[in-house]
């Protein structure tokens, strides 16, 4: 079986936004993103967003501020993000990274349709 494409990208950078609402990444293929905060939130890769199933995954409002407070390697194949709401459990790959950057728009206009159809906004805490 073939690894996913992604897989062999290896982040060349990764730096925190001095207003720590954004987490720049740049690949070894020259691509590079910026990702907020708050979609790096909403999508964490946690058990406690994406459940066990897909029946599981929670929406999260309120999340529009949100800051990163640490970026701390995992292994060589990963971060784990430290929010200022104390979320730190989701471990994101280099490969989530990459997948994030590539759809960031689509994954954002998703996760503002969730919202709006489970009655959240990203101003208020909730869980859905």
């Amino acid at each position: 079986m073939n690894a996913p494409a992604t897989a062999s990208v290896w982040p060349v950078e990764i730096r925190l936004a001095k207003n720590r609402r954004a987490l720049h990444v740049a690949f070894d293929d020259g691509k590079a993103f910026e990702l907020s905060a708050e979609l790096l939130r909403v999508t964490s890769p946690s058990a406690e967003v994406q459940g066990h199933s897909e029946a599981q995954r929670k929406t999260v409002g309120g999340k529009r501020n949100v800051e990163i407070l640490s970026v701390d390697p995992v292994g060589n194949y990963a971060v784990r993000l430290g929010f200022d709401d104390m979320h730190t459990s989701g471990i994101f790959s280099w490969t989530f990274l990459r997948d994030l950057g590539l759809n960031a728009q689509t994954r954002f206009q998703n996760y503002l349709d969730e919202l709006s159809a489970k009655g959240l906004d990203r101003d208020k805490s909730g869980l859905r």
